[in-house]
């Protein structure tokens, strides 16, 4: 298994705090979760039916003509990969590893490329996975490079991956109204903008040939009765989107402000999370977690993810612990 953010209770083992004591801004979640409407008992007692409305909201939030619900994203990262034979796997990187890990388990070989090295490369991929906006950079690459990359893929049966799981704070940069184009592949995340990432609830967003494959090794119910209500009301909530995608967009550029203000300028972030390269990374990851603030380090790149606190308590609290930082490394 690989490390991931949110890894909360192991923290509080190994720095010896309560779990109810760390704020934790290790995962990139909206850290203001939607109301949980009433869910009737037949949800429980039911199996799942997929005429229940959910998928016709998450047409009209995505603005397209199909979608398949999957429990969570990850489960269709993990599913893609059984969709082709073996082949050449391209991984837009740094991003989130669990792209390159599953495409490398199913036999395929993936070679990890950097924006600039696509084009020399992207002639012998058969298929190239992208984040977008990526995790942890918060990069946003514009629309009309990603489907220049898809129409050269797409000339030899290839495939163009990409996962949005961050994209609902910026709907309008989004690929989901050109997948129809076969080889055209998108991944859209529930549980970040709306606040609720133990939900497992994910969709996946391409033609409707591609669907009916991949729905045949997602299998019948995956998305439980609960769940599917719970989806259907959050996306159907128009007024409660703009006020998440105004909230986070504010709360986002205090905290890169709040950052620079002690010498930690970010290098690249998005409406959910802001993202800093420095060789102090390991030492202020240190540091936060001693005081029971959890952020996510990434090791490999020498860099720390930070999420958004959601209360003035917590931003003070924040406030204080990298003023002390900024003392004790001046």
């Amino acid at each position: 298994m690989l490390e991931h953010g949110g890894r909360l209770r192991k923290a509080a083992q190994h720095y010896g705090i309560a779990e109810a004591d760390w704020l934790d801004l290790s995962s990139g979640l909206a850290p203001w979760p939607w109301a949980i409407p009433p869910i009737p008992e037949r949800a429980w007692a039911r199996l799942p039916e997929t005429d229940d409305g959910l998928e016709a909201a998450a047409c009209a939030y995505y603005g397209v003509a199909q979608v398949l619900p999957v429990p969570g994203s990850q489960c269709a990262i993990q599913l893609l990969p059984r969709l082709r034979r073996g082949g050449k796997i391209g991984v837009l990187s740094p991003c989130y590893a669990e792209h390159a890990e599953a495409w490398r388990r199913a036999g395929h070989l993936v070679r990890e490329v950097t924006e600039s090295e696509v084009d020399f490369f992207l002639d012998s991929l058969d298929v190239l996975v992208v984040v977008n906006p990526n995790n942890p950079t918060g990069r946003l690459l514009p629309a009309e490079r990603l489907l220049e990359w898809h129409a050269r893929l797409a000339q030899r049966g290839g495939w163009l991956v990409v996962d949005e799981a961050f994209m609902d704070n910026t709907p309008a940069v989004s690929l989901a109204p050109h997948v129809e184009r076969p080889g055209l592949i998108v991944l859209r995340s529930f549980g970040k903008f709306f606040g609720l990432a133990g939900v497992r609830l994910g969709f996946v967003l391409a033609n409707s040939r591609f669907l009916q494959l991949l729905a045949e090794q997602v299998g019948p119910w995956a998305v439980s009765g609960p769940t599917r209500i719970l989806g259907q009301a959050c996306l159907a909530d128009g007024d409660g989107h703009q006020r998440m995608i105004e909230r986070s967009a504010l709360a986002s550029q205090r905290l890169a402000s709040l950052l620079a203000r002690f010498d930690l300028a970010p290098h690249g972030g998005c409406a959910l999370f802001q993202w800093l390269a420095t060789d102090k990374a390991g030492a202020l990851h240190e540091f936060l977690a001693q005081r029971g603030i959890l952020v996510r380090l990434f090791v490999n790149t020498s860099s720390v993810r930070f999420g958004l606190p959601p209360d003035e308590p917590d931003w003070l609290r924040l406030e204080q612990a990298l003023q002390a930082f900024a003392k004790e490394t001046a």
